[in-house]
């Protein structure tokens, strides 16, 4: 046992708080199901705000995230990866000889095909892809909204978040979009939990895999590293948050992958033990 009591319990989603089987059983495929639908409903509503002379790239739109995957798609080392382009990235603005602003565009009939086809080699590799989750996080939306998804959560996950938040804070951390996490506890099969959440955090953040990431969660939460309490299915993301000065337990749900060594962390299979 520490020392410290920890000011914050930070918490990974996947395999720690819900069931592996309901991300690859649901909630994946529930997006893939709607991804073609979205974008072309996207693409029209797009025209209609350029035709209005709105921002299609405001901050949190569609488009933004298209141009983010589109930039991630530039750098993709894997040979084997679809290339959505050649040539320039639609509806990015980029400067001119005099450094004037002005946008590209690309029919819709060419880019959201070459979109899809890299959205879902990416998703057949399970690739954490930044642009990817907020995609998928505004797709889970509509299906949480209309109750088609419901947040499955472990059974000892909101007495633990409330047991912890009377005496600390609670954040998340996951490769999971912001807006994903928030969906997942404001509608889960035990109700509305977002109150008992001080924090979210995605890899916007940083690398899961990456100590610094850990760093920066303890700075904006305004606590030394030590303080922090990280829960996670994954030895190599206990190790960076370990590098990093925090508290870890390495979390054994049924459905996970065994753990040849756990490298020291110690093991819990619930939360009833914190």
């Amino acid at each position: 046992m520490t020392d410290v009591l920890p000011s914050v319990y930070l918490l990974d989603v996947e395999g720690t708080v819900a069931p592996i089987a309901f991300v690859y059983e649901q909630l994946f495929p529930y997006a893939r199901k709607h991804f073609e639908e979205f974008l072309w409903q996207n693409e029209k509503e797009t025209e209609a705000k350029e035709a209005r002379g709105e921002d299609v790239l405001a901050d949190g739109s569609v488009w933004r995230d298209l141009m983010a995957l589109g930039a991630e798609n530039r750098m993709e080392i894997d040979p084997a990866a679809p290339r959505i382009w050649a040539n320039p990235t639609p509806r990015a603005y980029a400067p001119e000889d005099g450094g004037t602003p002005r946008m590209i565009t690309m029919s819709p009939a060419a880019a959201i095909p070459k979109f899809l086809e890299y959205i879902y080699w990416l998703m057949d590799h399970d690739r954490k892809s930044t642009a990817l989750k907020s995609l998928q996080g505004k797709i889970w939306k509509t299906g949480f909204e209309s109750g088609e998804l419901k947040g499955e959560l472990f059974p000892d996950v909101p007495a633990a978040i409330k047991r912890w938040s009377e005496q600390a804070r609670v954040a998340i951390y996951s490769s999971g979009s912001v807006e994903a996490q928030q969906l997942l506890f404001r509608y889960s099969t035990f109700g509305d939990l977002t109150s008992f959440i001080s924090a979210h955090f995605d890899t916007r953040t940083g690398p899961k895999r990456d100590r610094s990431s850990y760093e920066a969660i303890a700075t904006t939460m305004k606590v030394g590293p030590g303080e922090v309490l990280f829960f996670s299915d994954v030895v190599q993301e206990l190790d960076a948050a370990r590098e990093a000065g925090c508290q870890t337990r390495l979390v054994m749900r049924e459905g996970n992958a065994p753990v040849a060594d756990t490298n020291g962390h110690m093991v819990i299979d619930s939360f009833e033990q914190t």
